[in-house]
């Protein structure tokens, strides 16, 4: 889009990767009680690339954002929390399913209030 939205763009793709991690989460919460089931987490790194504006001065450094992106990665944990080798921790999924849900509210916020300067634009007063 335009110059004029991209803020707004920018608040909209941010906002989908989390309304998609609860949606994981919901997912890893929902197969709690399944056996030999492993959690499965999205990874924060396109988001973040976006964020932080990195680049090579020099052709010896490393990279700083190698071009990767957004995946769903499976965790590797070495806790079984259930007799059924289950690695689901209900507790760490719902401290993640909370912290996403805030993030997506937040961003959602912020691009209602965005409407809104644009709109008191628009009409001129």
């Amino acid at each position: 889009m335009s110059e004029l939205f991209s803020h707004i763009d920018n608040l909209e793709e941010k906002a989908s990767f989390f309304l998609q991690r609860v949606k994981v989460i919901q997912g890893n919460i929902a197969n709690a009680d399944t056996p030999f089931y492993q959690p499965v987490d999205l990874k924060f790194e396109k988001i973040v690339r976006q964020q932080i504006k990195l680049r090579k001065t020099d052709p010896k450094h490393i990279d700083p954002f190698p071009e990767v992106k957004v995946k769903i990665d499976e965790i590797k944990t070495k806790n079984f929390t259930g007799y059924d080798q289950n690695r689901v921790n209900i507790e760490e999924e719902l401290a993640k399913l909370a912290e996403s849900s805030i993030m997506y509210k937040t961003l959602l916020e912020s691009m209602k209030k965005e409407l809104a300067k644009l709109k008191y634009a628009i009409s001129g007063r």
